[in-house]
């Protein structure tokens, strides 16, 4: 309990941070809106891909805006100078990377309640009896984005063009947590089941699951490089 306990002490001190500040917290829901917004103007409800594209256009705001709030995991820390002292806080730096998860991903999943929130209305689509299966997808998206990025953002942190190196190196890698996630999304807004959305959810399952037990192994070799 001890070691959930300091995890969340950290994420607790970036998530306030973030609120004081509230710049990035803007950013990411701005963009977010703007992405579905911007789609929505160029979207032909006439094709039969239609249903398909949209869920695409809201893994697309998803991925977008979550990238800001991950690309900022150290952001703090490097700003006063104290990243260094971080990592030399005599404690399993497993429990940083869990405390930086933690924030990350309960930035990413409240920013992507609110996309989903804008894209319902936008799009007029009602989620009927699969806003828990939304809500579930949108947890294991949310998994892997924060899981994902608060890694590389160790990676790129001692980097001067980081968010640009951030970039290139989880983008490639979140492709197929977007793809599950759109064609899960697909049939959920369709009014059916996750069961009638096949390997796709799971895919997504097995995604984080590799990608969180590889970061937690690799997590220390990345920072003391």
């Amino acid at each position: 309990m001890a070691f959930f306990s300091q995890a969340w002490t950290i994420a607790r001190k970036d998530l306030l941070t973030e609120l004081r500040g509230a710049s990035t917290i803007i950013s990411m829901v701005l963009l977010g809106l703007l992405v579905v917004l911007v789609f929505n103007f160029g979207a032909d409800p006439g094709v039969e891909s239609a249903a398909l594209a949209r869920s695409g256009v809201l893994w697309a705001a998803f991925l977008f805006s979550g990238v800001i709030a991950v690309g900022r995991s150290f952001a703090s820390e490097r700003e006063a100078g104290c990243l260094d002292g971080l990592l030399l806080c005599p404690v399993d730096r497993a429990l940083i990377y869990l405390g930086k998860l933690i924030g990350n991903f309960i930035l990413v999943f409240a920013t992507g309640v609110v996309i989903l929130l804008f894209f319902t209305v936008i799009y007029n689509v009602s989620l009927g009896l699969g806003w828990l299966g939304i809500l579930l997808l949108l947890v294991l998206a949310s998994v892997g984005l924060a899981t994902l990025g608060t890694l590389f953002a160790a990676v790129a942190a001692g980097v001067r063009a980081r968010d640009a190196l951030l970039t290139v190196f989880i983008f490639p890698l979140l492709v197929p947590l977007v793809i599950a996630a759109a064609h899960t999304s697909t049939l959920l807004l369709d009014g059916k089941g996750l069961g009638a959305a096949g390997f796709w959810p799971w895919l997504l399952v097995v995604y984080d699951a590799i990608f969180l037990a590889v970061s937690f192994m690799v997590f220390d070799f990345v920072v003391e490089d």
